[in-house]
């Protein structure tokens, strides 16, 4: 879908991912809580059409594309390649900081962004794993 400008209107919970703000169902649970905002206006609906010159707010913090962001990890074996593991197993995550913060940030500014893995490797496999928050990597 187009908007009269031209720019191509995607999902409010999709345009916050694809800004590397944080992952599409993290983008949704924040729209369902009432936390987002679209043009100074709450929204509750993840699929709420934006247009990139949308002004999006999460708790009244404006949001504007994340620095891509590229990190290398070597797994290791045992670690589900996934946020969160519904048998409570570890993921990769676990190798990284909290906040996805690796080094540990002086200050929350600088913090890395939420970062996907790109590509899977499965719980037994160990190596090279890419993580970022470019849409076009990370797809």
């Amino acid at each position: 879908m187009r908007s009269p400008s031209g720019s191509r209107r995607v999902g409010l919970a999709r345009r916050l991912s694809k800004l590397g703000y944080c992952s599409r169902s993290q983008a949704e649970a924040l729209i369902r809580a009432g936390r987002v905002s679209l043009n100074g206006a709450v929204q509750r609906d993840p699929e709420q059409p934006t247009a990139e010159r949308d002004r999006i707010t999460v708790d009244g913090q404006a949001i504007g594309a994340a620095q891509r962001r590229y990190l290398l990890l070597n797994k290791p074996r045992g670690l589900t390649t996934s946020t969160a593991d519904e048998r409570g197993r570890d993921t990769v995550y676990a190798c990284l900081l909290p906040e996805q913060a690796w080094p540990a940030p002086a200050s929350a500014d600088q913090a890395l962004p939420w970062l996907a893995p790109v590509g899977r490797l499965d719980r037994a496999s160990e190596g090279l794993l890419l993580f970022s928050n470019d849409p076009e990597w990370a797809a």
